[in-house]
């Protein structure tokens, strides 16, 4: 096996036991990335003499006995919109090009902690809203990635990288990686912290991370966790322990919920037979749940929250000038500056509402299946891809994963969501355990040319 294709839990034990060096991964994928990203565009930010230094300082630490973490020396890859204080922070926009750090955000802090080795800043759609990027998804580059955490996903699919984090306000880790093939998972919020994130949604902005395993989920998402006073939404309190969820049994087999929900008839014909077919083969394990009509109305009620929240916090922000914006973000700041006070707090309001009835609703069930998106990636002349398959969860806080385990008719990925309940992020890795054991485990991954 090449380096570049080794698992993130693989690469840190070969590092620990002095089998294999930072510097010689890094090496390897500094490679990887030279040789494929021409044609997908995933970095926005990559000094290959910083990362060598950074694994070189791993490797430093390791041969002279000191600590090492559950990352030590592995790369990470992570979207342009978390500060970071040795290289810049970019948003995705022109205008913010030349913008220095000074800090680490919440994330890259734990990051440095355990050991792991900051790649670089992966490309994000401008202020990670609706606008394209520029990359393309490593499996057709005539198809989108997905949005906003377009280079993350790109990037892990294609071998950049084994880990790399993401943000979701409405779809932005889920979506992309269904589009890209790879797993993706967004917590409980405030289970990650967004101290030093951009902030487009005070309400809505969840952190979240990408890897070609849920192995390798469960080893970062554990090196992220942490309360931290300067994020309000952090929890502050024991949270779950995911590698330790993911590798515990199940006392007895998971029981599944499945929603209509109010969009299942735009799912592709392919999307609607996967998902009927893996529906089919849990038999008795899935229920079928008539949910509140009141979830349609949620879908509007994000819309409203997001775009009121992300035109008061970055209208003014030179990056979001006429002459730099495209009509679709105009047309979302225009809604934004239109959206009342009192149209916001009603709709703002509906948060708790739905987390209180979910909080019950899994008294009975250990997983929502839904769609991770409505199909295989579109065509990249129509944008990134649609996130009404994720609002709801997002809106709600809960913790979501995306499983890459079907193919539509373009023989494109797909991806397989579950969702759990609130904080107990630990029980959902052990119901996704349970189905990757049932079904065998997904299929090996072809390498991309």
């Amino acid at each position: 096996m090449t380096l570049w294709a080794l698992s993130a839990r693989e690469a840190a034990a070969r590092i620990r036991t002095g089998a294999l060096t930072s510097v010689d991964l890094v090496r390897a994928y500094l490679e990887r990335i030279a040789e494929t990203d021409e044609g997908i565009g995933a970095w926005a930010h990559l000094d290959a003499e910083r990362a060598l230094a950074q694994a070189e300082a791993m490797d430093d630490l390791r041969r002279r006995g000191r600590p090492v973490g559950a990352l030590h020396g592995v790369p990470v890859g992570v979207k342009d919109i978390f500060e970071t204080k040795d290289m810049p922070t970019c948003l995705g926009s022109p205008a913010h090009e030349d913008r220095a750090g000074d800090t680490d955000a919440a994330l890259i802090e734990r990051l440095r902690s355990a050991g792991a080795v900051i790649l670089g800043k992966t490309v994000t759609t401008p202020f990670a809203f609706a606008s394209p990027a520029h990359t393309r998804n490593p499996h057709n580059p005539e198809r989108t990635p997905g949005g906003s955490s377009s280079g993350s996903a790109a990037g892990v699919a294609a071998g950049h990288m084994a880990l790399a984090l993401g943000t979701q306000t409405g779809g932005s880790v889920i979506r992309p990686a269904s589009f890209c093939g790879i797993y993706g998972y967004k917590p409980t919020r405030g289970l990650f912290s967004r101290r030093g994130c951009l902030e487009t949604s005070a309400s809505l902005d969840q952190p979240g991370i990408f890897a070609r395993s849920l192995d390798d989920l469960a080893i970062l998402a554990d090196a992220l966790t942490g309360f931290d006073t300067a994020d309000p939404a952090s929890i502050a309190r024991p949270v779950p322990q995911l590698e330790a969820g993911y590798a515990s049994p199940t006392p007895v087999e998971p029981l599944f919920a499945w929603f209509d929900l109010p969009y299942a008839d735009r799912l592709t014909p392919a999307m609607r037979a996967g998902l009927d077919e893996f529906v089919e083969m849990l038999g008795d394990r899935v229920e079928r749940v008539t949910t509140p009509a009141s979830f349609a109305q949620i879908l509007d009620h994000h819309a409203i929250v997001h775009r009121y929240e992300f035109y008061h916090a970055l209208h003014n922000d030179p990056g979001l000038a006429p002459d730099l914006t495209d009509d679709v973000m105009k047309g979302l700041l225009d809604h934004g500056a239109r959206i009342t006070q009192t149209e916001y707090e009603e709709s703002r309001g509906w948060i708790a509402g739905t987390e209180e009835w979910f909080a019950t609703f899994f008294n009975d069930y250990d997983a929502i299946i839904a769609p991770s998106a409505l199909g295989e990636a579109p065509p990249i002349e129509e944008g990134t891809g649609d996130s009404v398959c994720s609002l709801l969860w997002t809106f709600a806080g809960l913790p979501c994963l995306t499983l890459p385990w079907l193919t539509g008719d373009a023989d494109l990925p797909m991806g397989i969501q579950l969702i759990g309940s609130a904080e107990e992020d630990d029980r959902l890795f052990r119901t996704a355990a349970w189905l990757e054991r049932k079904l065998d485990g997904p299929d090996e991954e072809e390498e991309i040319a």
